[in-house]
């Protein structure tokens, strides 16, 4: 009789997984109240959600007398109705407080929970009284060892390895666990781990570490494939930065253009210095990419570590993609260390001189676990218990989580509602949508969702005010 393990994700309490204000809605009159509800659902129905790919992963992991299955509750309740043998569950440390909820549920039903994922890995210590063993660390090799472990009635405490799994190994990722209507799309590669950069804000580095680990070219040809004989939809390329090896993304996308798939990916915009890669991308079926820009404040750049490009050079670097065919996702974070009131006016000017066709206009959000973390801890600047982990979430742009540096916090929260409603508004959604160099309806579709989750956020943060 085959052992049943649930792999479990959770869906944030906002943004497009919940796009709901995070206090009491009830006030609201009914029509309001009905156009946030039904604004909601449409946009969990087509938010681009895509799968887990680190339950992917690990549903891919094949040992005898053993069934996985993928519990995605953005879609549905945990089937608690179906006996299962053990849980894992991925955690983030935003998501902690909301992991530990189910995991109290699951045990007092008799079944076993694994935690692992970045908060195990970085915080053991808060995860250790919710769970009956943790994974620590990338699970690729160690996942094996706790299915078999789970056959032969033996689980450990704890599974951890000092080495980091070896990406050249062939490690073939199946969808067969995935409902694949209930995603954008089910084509997600990854081509490599570790980040070479060390901005502050950041914890990739610190649980994948500098040193960039890559699959191998062949694997991945072979993946990209095998995943479009059953899925002909985009592709989505997960690697936070897929030009940060140059001579190797050319070779992989060189190598995948004959493939005739559509992709998007996680870029950085030096590559509008690298026009022979540029290249490559836009003949592979490059659509889009999220790039980092984070802040056009030199000094901003430089307090958080920032370093993968000039200033001066992300106005032409912009352009260049952009001109290649390929659409912009530009993440800004207002509110680092070198900002004033001043900088809001600049990146409205960046956004009208790039034409980026989404702008990202972010909050920093000083995870547990990162250099900026400490930092605000230690000059008292967190607007949350620093001791408490549980008390960290993510929002989108929903709630203050520390105190800016140059500009106290009621002006602040005033300038970022006004360079949001400056953003994001309706005539501006048709706009971006209709000069895009491509995705034309995608771009309109977030530039319409944010405009509605934005206002969610400028609702929010003038509650957050008012009861500071």
């Amino acid at each position: 009789m085959s052992r049943k393990v649930a792999l479990v994700f959770l869906p944030s309490d906002s943004g497009v997984d919940g796009a709901r204000s995070l206090y009491d809605e009830g006030g609201d009159s009914g029509p309001k109240r009905w156009f946030n509800g039904a604004v909601r659902n449409l946009i969990k129905k087509t938010q681009f959600a895509i799968p887990p790919l680190a339950l992917m992963i690990l549903a891919s992991v094949e040992v005898p007398g053993v069934e996985q299955s993928i519990c995605d509750l953005r879609f549905e309740p945990f089937p608690f109705d179906r006996k299962w043998d053990l849980a894992g569950i991925s955690v983030q440390t935003g998501m902690a407080g909301k992991a530990f909820e189910l995991a109290a549920r699951l045990r007092a039903r008799g079944i076993p929970v694994v935690l692992g994922g970045p908060h195990a890995t970085l915080f053991p210590d808060s995860c250790r009284p919710h769970a009956d063993t943790l994974v620590l660390g990338e699970a690729d090799d160690l996942w094996k060892e706790v299915l078999r472990d789970l056959v032969a009635g033996t689980l450990k405490r704890e599974y951890r390895t000092g080495i980091p799994p070896d990406l050249s190994l062939p490690r073939p990722v199946s969808r067969a666990a995935l409902d694949p209507g209930r995603y954008f799309t089910t084509n997600l590669v990854q081509t490599g781990r570790g980040c070479p950069y060390r901005c502050d804000f950041c914890n990739v580095h610190v649980l994948n570490g500098h040193a960039l680990r890559k699959r191998r070219i062949e694997d991945l040809v072979a993946e990209v494939a095998r995943f479009r004989k059953d899925d002909r939809r985009i592709f989505f390329f997960v690697d936070d930065s897929i030009n940060a090896d140059p001579a190797f993304a050319f070779e992989l996308f060189d190598r995948l253009a004959p493939l005739g798939i559509s992709w998007f990916g996680q870029a950085t915009t030096a590559l509008g210095q690298q026009p022979r890669l540029l290249d490559a991308f836009s003949r592979s079926g490059c659509k889009a990419l999220l790039v980092g820009i984070e802040s056009i404040e030199p000094s901003s750049r430089d307090a958080h570590r920032k370093t993968q490009n000039r200033t001066e050079e992300l106005a032409g670097n912009i352009k260049a993609i952009r001109n290649s065919g390929i659409s912009l996702y530009g993440s800004f974070i207002y509110g680092l260390d070198g900002d004033t009131l001043a900088t809001p006016a600049a990146i409205l000017d960046f956004i009208a001189e790039t034409g980026l066709d989404v702008p990202g206009i972010n909050l920093l959000r000083p995870n547990p676990g990162t250099r900026v973390f400490d930092r605000l801890r230690e000059e008292g600047r967190l607007l949350f218990d620093p001791d408490d982990l549980a008390s960290f979430r993510y929002t989108f742009g929903q709630e203050m989580l520390y105190r800016p540096k140059n500009i106290p916090l009621p002006e602040f929260i005033e300038s970022y509602a006004e360079l949001t409603r400056k953003v994001f508004n309706i005539p501006n959604a048709f706009r971006r949508g209709a000069s895009a160099p491509s995705i034309k309806p995608a771009v309109l579709l977030f530039n319409l969702f944010y405009s509605h989750l934005y206002g969610l956020s400028r609702h929010d943060l003038q509650r957050q005010l008012e009861r500071l």
